[in-house]
């Protein structure tokens, strides 16, 4: 087992939450043991196989989060001007659910915004993706929501041409 109860994770669909508990249960005619995850009024079952490293990790240490600026400040990697393609590409990226990769995804979003409105899905990505940032974000730097809202915005800003940044 690599969390414990009360452990702080980052799921790698919804975000920053913690271990509630931890439970054998029979899936498929196959015991194993079940991670409880609660994110916010969530909670997420999450198996401990060989593929609980891509699902959960530990969140990122204050530390780390000072290289997640940068990051978010530089240019964001172009994305395909095909929606499906965009979608893909992103969801694809977010598959390894890294810090880094939740910030490129962010960047790259708030640049194609600049060029192009954000239909419904790159919207809902964005929301889901920002979300699990800032959770993280107030988890690693003990930081309120607000500031660390606030802070998003001036960095994601200090990179834009332009004045419009949506997050």
């Amino acid at each position: 087992m690599k969390f414990n109860i009360g452990d702080p994770v980052m799921h790698w669909t919804y975000g920053f939450g913690h271990v509630k508990g931890i439970e054998e249960r029979d899936m498929y005619g196959k015991n194993n043991f079940y991670y409880e995850i609660g994110v916010n009024d969530l909670t997420v079952w999450v198996p401990d196989d060989e593929n609980v490293g891509s699902r959960l990790r530990s969140p990122t240490s204050a530390a780390g989060f000072e290289n997640l600026f940068s990051i978010l400040a530089a240019p964001g990697e172009p994305l395909p001007e095909n929606r499906q393609e965009r979608k893909m590409q992103i969801v694809e990226k977010l598959k390894d659910g890294r810090a880094e990769t939740l910030c490129r995804v962010i960047r790259a979003l708030v640049d194609y915004q600049q060029i192009r409105p954000l239909n419904e899905t790159d919207q809902s990505i964005m929301k889901r993706v920002h979300n699990a940032l800032i959770g993280e974000w107030v988890f690693a730097l003990s930081v309120p929501i607000v500031e660390a809202e606030k802070e998003l915005r001036r960095i994601l800003a200090s990179g834009q041409v332009g004045e419009k940044v949506k997050v």
